[in-house]
């Protein structure tokens, strides 16, 4: 990890959020901004991106779930070029500071089984594998991470 890297993490808006998405090669499909503005609407959320002299380089965002005490970071990415720099981490310490602030007890975050380095993430993060939920082919398979806090 290159420590000599700085960026700034910030709210963000919808718009921010599908242009970073749409620069996520692990994301397949189209989003669109209904994508994410129909998921957030009506439920406390956190938005948020890292930047660089004005350039996002990543994003997270999540959401208050069925569960009120707990919280769902339900999507998130870095840009390939600007990965291995400690950007997932910092939004994702971002991320929990303010969902601790709010009164969550716990947060989680569902993979899937094809993205070994995301599981990794969550572990390294403390977060334990709760659910493997067979969906499609095993590589389809979501893995379903939980978090006190």
């Amino acid at each position: 990890m290159t420590t000599s890297f700085f960026f700034s993490i910030r709210e963000a808006s919808p718009t921010e959020l599908l242009w970073v998405h749409e620069r996520i090669p692990e994301f397949p499909g189209k989003a669109s901004l209904d994508f994410y503005t129909e998921r957030l609407k009506n439920r406390l959320n956190l938005a948020l991106v890292a930047e660089r002299d004005g350039e996002l380089l990543g994003f997270k965002v999540g959401y208050q779930s069925e569960k009120p005490d707990t919280f769902y970071s339900w999507m998130g990415g870095v840009r390939p070029e600007f990965r291995k720099h400690g950007i997932a981490h910092a939004l994702a310490e971002f991320q929990e500071n303010w969902v601790k602030t709010k009164g969550f007890t716990s947060v989680f975050f569902k993979t899937r089984n094809r993205f070994p380095a995301m599981i990794i993430f969550g572990l390294s993060r403390g977060f334990k594998i709760m659910e493997v939920i067979p969906k499609g082919g095993v590589e389809d398979y979501r893995v379903v991470m939980w978090k006190e806090l």
